[in-house]
């Protein structure tokens, strides 16, 4: 059987890393929503008819 101490040093690294991973993405989202970043690359976008 695994050691203990093992597995809790192996939970807290993945609990880290998903934390992480959490609220780097919550940044961005909010980035997103605030309007400091733009999906459309920098393109302009003329109207031709």
């Amino acid at each position: 059987m695994a050691d203990r101490n093992a597995l809790q040093l192996v939970g807290f690294i993945f609990a880290t890393v998903t934390l992480a991973v959490m609220l780097t993405t919550g940044m961005v989202v909010k980035g997103y929503a605030d309007g400091a970043y733009s999906l459309d690359g920098g393109r302009a976008v003329t109207d031709r008819q």
